[in-house]
């Protein structure tokens, strides 16, 4: 299962994170190691969060990430959320469905 975790940054967010970032990063790099961090990165122009996609068996692997995250835990992200997402189209879906298949009605 596919879970997203939505941060949304403080209006200062790009100014303060340079403090944090490589502990942010080691920690991304240590999940994606572990098979549990698929993708992450910062959204917007100018960026007001982070979308980070998880893998696993609950959200409990994106909201651990997010507990002890270094930007959470040092208010540049003010707000958070993990959310399963249904992922059906793609090598990497965790649920592929293909036109004509097993459809849904």
């Amino acid at each position: 299962m596919h879970y997203l975790l939505s941060y949304v940054t403080a209006p200062d967010y790009l100014q303060r994170r340079g403090d944090f970032r490589d502990a942010h990063l080691d920690l991304a790099w240590q999940a994606s190691d572990r098979g549990e961090l698929v993708l992450g990165g910062a959204v917007g122009d100018p960026v007001d969060g982070a979308l980070l996609l998880f893998q696993g068996d609950s959200p409990a692997v994106a909201e651990r990430f997010a507990a002890a995250d270094p930007y959470v835990l040092n208010g540049i992200v003010t707000s958070w959320s993990v959310r399963p997402w249904t992922t059906v189209v793609g090598e990497a879906s965790a649920n592929p469905v293909r036109p004509g298949v097993n459809p849904r009605r």
